[in-house]
């Protein structure tokens, strides 16, 4: 399940491309529908907190098939700009409220391995963002022979989200008959008040919203346009398009080993570790050129950020109490997304009024150095939850 609204919100990266040619738009419109999916993963975030003080938590996890369903129907049947703009913010809504009742709801099945049980659960959501590109250039490929046949869709790209919409009703269906004969946690039973929930936990909501919501606007920006940015890098369209591939295969064992450290290794300075070395790596890519370096960089770049969400999902859940985990992560996963979301946008935006893409992540990476140092400072300062 995770696999797919993974898939949900990054299969519009590589296919930004298709729709600047099928809609005739710019850089800055296309930007804004990618930005347009993780604000709609915002939006459910914090009333997905409030449903889940009253419904249990795999109830809302079912729910989320659902909404993913009617989305890719809607997605995949867009013939304007503006109906792929809904599609894209409904695609979005399902993963947002999927993650803010799935995460906790992983967490305490496996109280002891938080770590280790959130880096399985992220190892296999990254699995869809290291197929993406794969299966969007094969849907590419297949698509002049199969669009003819179906009455409801008249390009390739359509047919990806007909893809995606299938696969969801199977699998939510799957999860349906399983979670009928699985004993679950009742842990957050005691989790009734969202409200209370923030006013008792807000310094370590406002320390993750600023650590995700900060580094997430630079990562949001740089993997949405990867395929254009390695263009203008002088790499061939298609090796562009499967260098997603590279960034995110880094992050399959990243998420496998980053869970496990998080569980022996002291979480802040590990997690302030991690940042640095993602301000470093970016800033390492918009230095370089070839194809060799490309690679090795990229996958850097990939293994980096992608340590940083199993680490601190680790770090919130396992330091959140029962009884307001569900509440307090439902706040931060909408505050650092709100803040996050705009970064596709930003970079479609600098780009189109004449700033190259190397310039843009710069400026990107220096003013992330700079939040960074600032929790460093807080943290050497014992200012930081632990």
């Amino acid at each position: 399940m995770v696999l797919l609204v993974n898939l949900a919100r990054v299969v519009f990266a590589p296919l930004l491309g298709e729709f600047i040619t099928f809609f005739d738009v710019n850089r800055a419109t296309v930007g804004l529908v990618a930005t347009l999916v993780w604000l709609g993963s915002a939006s459910l975030r914090v009333p997905t907190g409030w449903l889940l003080t009253r419904v249990p938590r795999h109830h809302v996890v079912l729910g989320t098939g659902v909404i993913l369903v009617a989305a890719s129907i809607l997605t995949a049947s867009a013939e304007s700009i503006e109906m792929l703009m809904v599609g894209a913010a409904s695609m979005g809504l399902a993963s947002g409220a999927y993650f803010v009742a799935a995460n906790p709801l992983v967490s305490e099945l496996y109280p002891e391995r938080v770590g280790r049980a959130m880096g399985i659960h992220g190892t296999a959501s990254q699995l869809a963002a290291v197929g993406v590109a794969p299966f969007v250039t094969l849907v590419l490929a297949v698509g002049p022979s199969v669009t003819p046949r179906l009455g409801f869709v008249s390009a390739s790209w359509q047919l990806v989200f007909v893809c995606v919409g299938i696969a969801a009703a199977v699998v939510t269906l799957a999860l349906f008959f399983t979670s009928r004969s699985t004993d679950l946690p009742d842990a957050g039973a005691a989790d009734r008040d969202l409200l209370g929930a923030v006013r008792k936990e807000w310094r370590i909501i406002l320390t993750g919203v600023v650590i995700l919501g900060f580094t997430g606007f630079v990562w949001q920006g740089l993997f949405n346009f990867y395929e254009l940015y390695m263009v203008t890098k002088g790499l061939p369209a298609a090796t562009a398009r499967n260098m997603l591939t590279v960034v995110f295969g880094a992050g399959v064992p990243a998420f496998f080993f980053s869970g496990r450290l998080a569980d022996r290794l002291p979480r802040v300075p590990y997690i302030l570790g991690v940042l640095v070395a993602f301000v470093v790596s970016v800033f390492v890519l918009t230095q370089t050129t070839g194809l060799l370096a490309l690679l090795v960089v990229t996958a850097i770049v990939g293994y980096v950020i992608h340590s940083l969400f199993p680490a601190l999902d680790a770090y919130l859940l396992d330091t959140l109490p029962d009884e307001s985990r569900g509440s307090a992560y439902s706040v931060y996963s909408f505050g650092m997304m709100i803040f996050q979301a705009s970064g596709s946008g930003a970079v479609g935006y600098l780009t189109d009024v004449g700033y190259t893409f190397d310039q843009v992540f710069v400026g990107f990476a220096l003013g992330l150095s700079a939040v960074v140092t600032g929790l460093v400072v807080f943290q050497r300062a014992g200012r930081l939850p632990n």
